[in-house]
């Protein structure tokens, strides 16, 4: 009787685990996104530009995000502009990830059967649909993590993607084209410069998904600003309390700044006005 009641519990057991395992997905995002429209992204954007990555850091402070949302310094930007400060960016994450792939390219025996390949894998591992999404005030923010020596942007496609309206790159991995990027004034973000190209090297997993960058998460419409300083990520649900505190602070800053100027009878500069 016993033994009887014992294989009934356990079919009822394995009844309730199978049962569960039907209901959940065999694959599944835990992290909802939301898209928001283009003219919300413009006003938000317009109302953080000229403040600085501190500032920034320190109204995150203010909402308790103590270096939370502060990407790592090894993602440090490619150039600077000490005159005029054209590398700063600000601007809405369309966010991209790339990853290793499971294969490799064979040995051809002409560079035209190599061009066939190499077409074929961009068209269908390195798609470009998320392009679409690269319109003004965002700045494309790529998860290469741990890939291997290969420059997903170079001097070409960054610069088609500056004509869309793009601010600018963020990558944990690296761009190629380096000094051409640079005299083409794209600011970029980056870990290390890279060199490989795309095919046999990476492909794309996800667009406008979750994405880990210098140790940060960051979701498609978060606002993102970046410096000499580095680079953070403001989370877009404490824009407004960051926004009112981080302007609050900048403008003790510059008066502050004014005084000891006019002491040092010192012109002031536009970081005061």
């Amino acid at each position: 009787m016993k033994r009887l009641a014992f294989l009934v519990a356990l079919v009822g057991f394995g009844t309730l685990i199978a049962g569960r395992a039907q209901e959940a997905p065999f694959s599944k995002q835990y992290l909802p996104v939301k898209q928001y429209s283009q003219q919300e992204n413009e006003a938000l954007v317009k109302r953080f530009q000229e403040l600085r990555v501190s500032d920034v850091v320190d109204g995150l402070d203010v909402v308790g995000l103590q270096d939370v949302t502060v990407m790592d310094h090894g993602i440090a930007p490619l150039w600077r502009d000490d005159k005029d400060f054209t590398h700063r960016i600000y601007g809405v994450a369309v966010t991209l990830r790339l990853v290793p792939p499971q294969e490799r390219a064979p040995n051809f025996p002409s560079h035209d059967e190599f061009s066939k390949w190499e077409g074929n894998w961009y068209e269908t591992k390195i798609p470009g649909d998320f392009e679409h999404y690269l319109t003004p005030d965002t700045i494309l923010v790529i998860d290469a993590s741990r890939t291997k020596d290969v420059g997903y942007c170079g001097s070409n496609n960054a610069l088609k993607w500056l004509t869309q309206g793009m601010r600018g790159i963020v990558m944990d991995g690296g761009c190629r084209d380096s000094d051409e990027i640079i005299l083409e004034h794209i600011p970029v973000y980056e870990r290390t410069p890279t060199n490989g190209i795309d095919p046999g090297r990476i492909e794309t997993e996800s667009y406008n998904s979750p994405v880990n960058v210098g140790g940060v998460l960051v979701m498609p419409g978060d606002i993102i600003v970046a410096d000499a300083q580095g680079v953070v990520v403001v989370p877009r649900a404490k824009a407004e309390a960051v926004l009112a505190a981080a302007h609050r602070i900048q403008n003790e800053d510059k008066g502050q700044r004014l005084k000891l100027y006019k002491e040092l009878k010192r012109s002031p500069d536009f970081t005061v006005k």
